[in-house]
């Protein structure tokens, strides 16, 4: 009929309307939709503040816990072991002999 305006609902997909299911919006609710994709934006920004949050969470407890330091400041886990000043010496002087040994031979031409 000409000048009679047929309203048929329109469905929302299931990717605009996941949480919610279907919807019906009539034709012409061009307001209507704006309004809920803005709605729904808004869910998703909260949604994502949170999992921002508890994202950040999860990196500070890497982070105190990579260091291996309680909250009380003790040291978690093994000490770090330290070499005593003879040992360092000791090394010092091998890796010198071992140096010294390459430049001479070096030297000769062999290497």
């Amino acid at each position: 009929m000409p000048g009679v305006m047929v309203v048929r609902p329109i469905l929302l997909g299931t990717s605009l309307t996941r949480r919610l299911g279907r919807e019906r919006i009539r034709v012409g609710g061009f307001m209507d939709i704006l309004a809920a994709l803005r709605q729904e934006e808004t869910k998703l920004q909260k949604q994502a503040d949170a999992a921002k949050q508890q994202l950040d969470t999860v990196r500070a407890a890497i982070k105190i816990l990579g260091r291996g330091v309680a909250s009380n400041g003790e040291p978690i886990g093994k000490k770090k072991r330290v070499m005593s000043a003879a040992a360092r010496r000791k090394i010092s002087k091998a890796t010198k002999e071992r140096w010294a040994k390459y430049r001479a031979a070096k030297a000769k031409g062999k290497r």
